[in-house]
């Protein structure tokens, strides 16, 4: 199975030495690349900054802003068979970043932002996407009313939720707790480490693949 998995955070520039960014340690997604990898599948990572190391056996392809993320993902879908978008990507960006640093004035500043272009959403209805298509849903509150409602907004074929206001879990953390809402009903994964829940993952969506291709 050829797979692409993002991870991460995105990084988006206020000035060349400022950005904008979150807690996104890149634990989960980089965990699933290996997992994939190891279960042998040819894995692409499209991966925000991050300090871990590229996983053994997995093609890295490195970016920055979500606009970089939403580009390589455009370029790189059509060719797999799964896809699962990990990475937490910024929502908005600054609307106009300064061509140099920005220099401390007034006791307060005002910045606009625009929306970036939504990765996952545009997997199914812009990339024409048919293949499993699996996404994450990071919340701190009403995990699975909200899980579901991704899913079917966006047409995934599963969402990984993850209650990210729990403290020693989730962003940071080598420990997670997950929920798995698929359209049809919801499935708990008990806290245990990512590089642990991982395969169990990878397992799941394998059969989401075999299901698609017998159906297809």
């Amino acid at each position: 199975m050829k797979v692409l998995v993002t991870a991460g955070p995105t990084r988006e520039a206020l000035d060349p030495v400022r950005y904008l960014t979150n807690r996104s340690s890149g634990k989960m997604g980089y965990a699933l690349a290996q997992a994939f990898a190891e279960a042998g599948h040819e894995t692409l990572l499209v991966s925000g900054p991050t300090e871990l190391d590229v996983p053994s056996g997995v093609d890295l392809l490195p970016v920055e802003s979500a606009l970089e993320m939403f580009d390589a993902v455009r370029r790189h879908l059509f060719r797999m068979e799964a896809a699962v978008f990990c990475a937490a990507v910024a929502d908005y960006r600054p609307a106009k970043a300064s061509a140099q640093k920005m220099k401390k004035g007034d006791d307060s500043i005002t910045l606009e932002f625009v929306k970036n272009p939504d990765i996952l959403g545009s997997a199914r209805k812009e990339f024409g996407f048919q293949g499993t298509l699996v996404g994450f849903a990071a919340e701190t509150q009403n995990l699975e009313t909200y899980a579901r409602a991704k899913l079917l907004r966006k047409g995934c074929d599963l969402i990984i939720g993850n209650d990210v206001s729990k403290a020693g879990i989730g962003f940071d953390s080598d420990r997670n707790e997950l929920l798995l809402v698929y359209p049809d009903h919801s499935e708990s994964l008990p806290e245990d480490e990512k590089h642990h829940l991982a395969p169990r993952l990878v397992r799941e969506i394998e059969r989401l693949e075999a299901t698609r291709k017998q159906s297809a």
